[in-house]
Order: structure tokens, then C-alpha cells, then sequence
């Protein structure tokens, strides 16, 4: 055989081993960056469900807080209508 062949068959030979290589090399980069996604899927969830629960407590502490603001009002109120100095509206009129 001519040398020529020889040469077109090992660049044939090197063409095909650097496309496995490189088919190999991309095939592990492909894994590693499905892995990285899950991770941060993983901590995406988490972030989230964390701050669901922080809205929760936050959404349960303004109803206390309404809720303290209305025993609050109900109180002076009355403290007004029990107080003989204070000034109300009905004495007024």
C-alpha cells in the first residue's frame, strides 16, 4: 500500500478517537451540570418553603397584633366610660 493511505488512515483513525474523546468529555460535563441543577433545584425548594413559613409566622403575628390593638381599644374605652374626669363626647352634649 501507498503511503498516503497509510496517512489517511491514521488521520481517520485520530479523527474518530478525538470525536470519542471529545463526545466522552461532554458526556461527564453534561452529567456534572444535571447535578448542579438538581442541587439547586434542591435549594431553591428549600428557600421557598422556608419562606412560606416565614409568611405564615409573619401573617399569624399581624393577626395578633390587630387582634391586640382591638382588646387595646375595647380597654381605653372602657377606662373613658369608667373615668369620672374624663371628657366625652356625652357629656358634652
Amino acid at each position: 500500500m501507498a503511503a498516503w493511505i497509510w496517512i489517511l488512515i491514521a488521520i481517520g483513525v485520530l479523527v474518530i478517537l478525538g470525536l470519542a474523546i471529545f463526545g466522552a468529555r461532554r458526556g461527564r460535563e453534561k452529567a456534572q451540570r444535571r447535578e448542579q441543577a438538581q442541587e439547586l433545584r434542591q435549594e431553591a425548594d428549600t428557600r421557598t418553603q422556608q419562606a412560606e413559613e416565614r409568611e405564615r409566622v409573619a401573617e399569624e403575628q399581624a393577626r395578633q397584633a390587630r387582634e391586640a390593638r382591638r382588646v387595646a381599644a375595647e380597654v381605653g374605652a372602657r377606662a373613658d366610660h369608667i373615668d369620672p374626669d374624663s371628657d366625652t363626647p356625652e357629656e358634652n352634649a
